[in-house]
């Protein structure tokens, strides 16, 4: 139930368009999602056969986000107008990440082993992104819209392009 509380409080912090707390919990399929993955990834974690990756499929029908029950995810974080998102079975995404529609954290590679990127604390990453292969993205970095990030990104460092490149600095004050 916290986790429900602070994903809520982080909605109404991120989102200008938040009108309050029932609209929140009943039209916002990020957060749908994220709780959904969170059932399948305790699941996952269990080594339940089957069930952790159904869920995952009917939390994908119902909301347009697919989160594979492998894959880790942070506290806070706000999958803005969600549609389209893919996080992979080894992604990590850190606390108080903002994921818009259309990013995908994806793999590189067939191997068993890591495969797919880890978000730091505080990554904005845009709409249609792609951020590919075992990479990490550091703290309060930013990823541009349509960007195709395919190495690691320094913590407080925007990126942007095909294949992204740094583009600017990002003033990212922590909170306490």
């Amino acid at each position: 139930m916290l986790r429900l509380v602070e994903d809520v409080r982080a909605i109404r912090a991120k989102d200008p368009a938040a009108r309050g707390t029932l609209e929140i919990l009943l039209c916002y399929p990020g957060l749908h999602a994220l709780a959904g993955h969170r059932l399948a990834h305790r699941l996952w974690r269990w080594r339940v056969p089957l069930l952790p990756r159904l869920l995952s499929h009917l939390t994908r029908f119902f909301t347009g986000i697919e989160i594979h029950p492998g894959a880790s995810i942070g506290r806070r974080v706000f999958i803005d107008h969600g549609m389209g998102v893919v996080i992979g079975e080894t992604a990590v995404v850190g606390d108080d990440c903002l994921i818009y529609q259309g990013v995908t954290l994806g793999g590189t590679s067939l191997s068993r082993g890591k495969r797919h990127p880890t978000l730091e604390e505080h990554v904005v990453v845009g709409s249609g992104a792609k951020v590919l292969g075992n990479i990490r993205v550091g703290d309060c970095a930013r990823i541009a819209a349509g960007s195709v990030v395919l190495e690691d990104v320094p913590p407080k460092k925007t990126v942007a392009g095909v294949p992204a490149r740094i583009v600017g600095d990002v003033n990212c004050p922590q909170p306490s």
